[in-house]
């Protein structure tokens, strides 16, 4: 069981950076916790606390007490850069040898695949987090707050989505995280054991505008017309077949 320690920074009466309408503290808490849902939802073996869940304040040595005292493998301190400048950095804290500069370089490029951020680098500083934790720790600094251009992404939810998921694509192989077995939500119109009825079925919904296949599964002919990662995707799908008269039900066989 890998033990990982989230640290949006900031919080509380603390704002962090401030500029082009946004505060550091909202940013990062929403990354964090994108972070951490994508890890849950979509790994095995892994258990995520975060240093705060919501705006709240908490001191420097109360986040690296808690990750020292829960044991965590990993500390991961989430912010927004301010100043002037552009793109993304990582730090570690200077002197760290290997597992900490592996990790460093592992996340730091896993962003980069993702996000669309000039490279700023690769590096070191003497921040509380870093050297007061126990374990191998990194720092992000996603983006300037107070560039127009880095501040319009930093202002669209799909794209902090995707520096979670950067982050998350970079922790999995920097732990060798296993992802959890897909589950589809199939959407069902019909099972038979003629496959001429299912047939048949199946070219009526594509005369109604649906996408619809016939698969054989435990000895039925089954007529679906979508499948889904999200239930809620899969439910919509099938209060429109209703509509159109079919008797549809959401499976995830």
């Amino acid at each position: 069981m890998v033990k990982l320690f989230i640290d949006p920074g900031h919080g509380g009466t603390d704002s962090g950076a401030v500029g082009s309408g946004l505060q550091e503290k909202n940013i990062t808490l929403q990354i964090a916790t994108t972070l951490r849902d994508i890890l849950l939802n979509e790994y095995e073996g892994v258990l995520v606390m975060l240093s705060r869940t919501s705006d709240q304040t908490v001191s420097l040595s109360e986040r690296t007490d808690a990750a020292n005292n829960w044991g965590a493998d990993y500390y991961l301190s989430i912010h927004i850069n301010s100043g002037g400048g552009t793109g993304f950095e990582s730090y570690i804290y200077p002197g760290s040898g290997a597992p900490t500069t592996t990790y460093q370089n592992i996340i730091h490029e896993e962003v980069l695949k993702i996000v669309d951020f000039a490279n700023r680098g690769e590096k070191t500083a003497d921040f509380h987090v870093l050297r007061q934790s126990r374990m191998p720790a990194l720092l992000t600094e996603n983006g300037f707050i107070d560039n127009a251009n880095d501040a319009a992404e930093l202002k669209n939810s799909s794209f902090l989505t995707e520096i979670a998921r950067g982050h998350v694509n970079g922790l999995a192989r920097a732990f060798h995280l296993t992802k959890k077995p897909t589950v589809l939500y199939r959407v069902q119109i019909g099972a038979f054991s003629n496959k001429t009825n299912a047939d048949n079925l199946a070219a009526e919904a594509k005369v109604k505008g649906f996408d619809a296949f016939v698969v054989l599964r435990h000895g039925l002919y089954k007529v679906q017309i979508g499948a889904f990662a999200t239930k809620g995707n899969a439910d919509s799908l099938a209060a429109k077949a209703r509509n159109a008269g079919f008797n549809a039900i959401v499976v995830n066989e």
